[in-house]
């Protein structure tokens, strides 16, 4: 028989909150929990609906692992440190108990990777896709929180890890791509990669910061427009992995789309130019790619080709409206 609501309840969710006290063992009807002297508290929210965020026919390991770890990386471009989040799970009745255990299980891994842990939430059923809302909430000392709008002209832009793996793989399992080893493209869409890692070097350089989720351009627009700043910044100086450069080395016009595809959960900061070596000789994962600039529209970004000149671009990123 199926366990239903109280029994899903008891069997995935409630070993998850087991290491947060404050979640009261998922028995009360809210959790209850302080903040640290000199911390602050950081709050994110992010909702995934199937055929939106994820495919419907995705494994539900790899959706448990999008929907925690998008959350994360907002935290991250906050420069905060993960303490524990809430679930609420609108999963349509048909939808077995296996599903749920797979993902669980990942949640479970997750949990122990990167130190947080479920403190409460709601489970819900739904006539419509599968739809999953995860409010995370992290701890940044007092008055250290990175925010969009503390870049001056001059900054340098950097960003970590690779741009453009995840929408390569979009298409790639959509069918609109062929590509010689897909699975990197995939594993990145699939699962992103929240740089926790990087949080000790924004607290320490970043003027800064956001996370890339619409796409590099349309992010890095975000942030200059709440600093009221203007960039420029170069297209091959922007870090792609083995897999992108391989499809890109096939489909030059690819290169637009991976700047603007979205789904990359990486930083984009901004660093002052007297900091640049010392944030290099940390070895973080970042990459200069160019800066912001004097004069120009708030918000504009340029993109400049090998050769100096603009890049044609189809849209500055991913918008849901």
């Amino acid at each position: 028989m199926p366990l239903g609501e109280f029994g899903r309840i008891e069997r995935y969710l409630k070993p998850l909150a087991a290491g947060f006290p404050g979640a009261l063992g998922l028995t009360d009807d809210a959790a209850v929990f302080g903040i640290p002297a000199g911390q602050e508290l950081v709050v994110t929210t992010d909702a995934l609906v199937a055929g939106v965020h994820f495919l419907a026919d995705d494994p539900p390991a790899d959706i448990a692992a999008k929907m925690l770890r998008v959350n994360l990386s907002d935290l991250a471009a906050m420069a905060a440190e993960p303490l524990a989040y809430s679930l609420v799970t609108s999963l349509p009745a048909g939808l077995d108990d296996a599903w749920l255990e797979a993902f669980a299980a990942q949640l479970a891994e997750d949990q122990r990777e990167y130190g947080i842990h479920l403190m409460g939430g709601d489970s819900v059923s739904t006539p419509g896709p599968v739809t999953l809302s995860v409010t995370a909430f992290g701890l940044v000392p007092a008055g250290r929180a990175l925010r969009r709008g503390g870049a001056d002209p001059g900054d340098l832009v950097f960003v970590s890890g690779t741009i453009g793996d995840a929408v390569l793989g979009l298409a790639v399992l959509q069918g609109n791509l062929t590509a010689a080893d897909p699975r990197p493209l995939i594993d990145r869409y699939r699962r992103p990669r929240p740089r926790l890692s990087l949080v000790p070097v924004l607290r320490r350089f970043a003027t800064a910061g956001l996370d890339v989720s619409d796409g590099l351009v349309a992010d890095l627009g975000h942030l200059c427009e709440v600093s009221g700043r203007a960039a420029v910044i170069h297209a091959d100086r922007v870090p792609l992995s083995a897999a992108t450069r391989t499809v890109v080395a096939a489909d030059a016009t690819l290169l637009a789309t991976a700047l603007t595809g979205g789904d990359d959960y990486e930083i984009v900061l901004t660093v002052k130019p007297e900091d640049r070596d010392a944030l290099l000789a940390t070895g973080a994962d970042v990459t200069e790619i160019g800066r912001l600039v004097p004069g120009g529209e708030p918000g504009s970004v340029t993109v400049l080709n090998a050769a100096g000149q603009p890049l044609p671009l189809p849209s500055r990123g991913w918008t849901h409206f």
